[in-house]
């Protein structure tokens, strides 16, 4: 069945979620964060992955904005870095994210070759918003579409569901693409057909399923697209 829909995770995917710490490590007077930046990125992911996990399992939800704020808390704690002006520049810079180079390009190609595109993400519509809007992104999408209206974050069935719900796609006309190795190997159990971008050159998630594709950017998703 050939695809329709090009459909994207966000944060990690479309988003650079390591942006924040290193923009603002690169700021004046934050020699403390220049250090250990890296470290944070990673910590403040992973918490913040781990957190949204243990909601869904428990049946006990907030919205991501809320998730990413208490992740951060945690990495800060762990590098020593007890500053409320950090912590404010920080999701401040992780609401209007960047985007990496080559999406602006790829998703204009496409919108050009006919493919509805959307997003599906964690992420709570206010930041989506914002960083679809600081990435420029926002015309070459046809829908931004947030787990909260569900109410459970990936990878629970009803978030992948409201991809047909919005764009009328049945989940074999779908392109999933997405950097976390988990949430591609979801969405193929789920039926999606789907890429996994790979940027880390990590291994395989051992997981009952496995996404189809495997890339390192997000260069070929339209001569993908295209051939399956």
């Amino acid at each position: 069945m050939a695809i329709k829909a090009c459909v994207f995770d966000a944060y990690g995917t479309l988003f650079d979620v390591a942006a924040a710490a290193r923009e603002a490590a690169a700021e004046p007077g934050q020699e403390a964060l220049a250090g250990c930046w890296q470290a944070l990125a990673e910590t403040w992911r992973q918490k913040q992955l781990g957190y949204s996990w243990l909601r869904a399992v428990t049946d006990t939800h907030d919205d991501f904005w809320q998730v990413t704020g208490e992740a951060l808390d945690y990495a800060l704690a762990e590098q020593n870095l007890a500053d409320p002006l950090l912590r404010e520049r920080l999701l401040a810079l992780y609401f209007e994210l960047s985007a990496y180079p080559e999406v602006p390009e790829m998703l204009s190609q496409l919108k050009a070759s006919g493919y509805t595109t959307a997003i599906l993400s964690n992420g709570s519509p206010d930041m989506l918003s914002g960083a679809v809007t600081s990435a420029g992104v926002e015309p070459v999408l046809d829908a931004v579409i947030s787990v909260e209206e569900v109410g459970v974050f990936k990878p629970d069935r009803r978030v992948y569901d409201l991809v047909e719900t919005h764009l009328g796609t049945a989940p074999a006309e779908v392109l999933f693409v997405s950097s976390n190795g988990w949430d591609a190997a979801a969405a193929a159990g789920y039926g999606f057909q789907t890429a996994w971008v790979n940027r880390g050159g990590l291994p395989m998630d051992r997981l009952p399923w496995r996404p189809a594709h495997e890339l390192t950017d997000l260069t070929p998703i339209p001569d993908l697209a295209g051939r399956l």
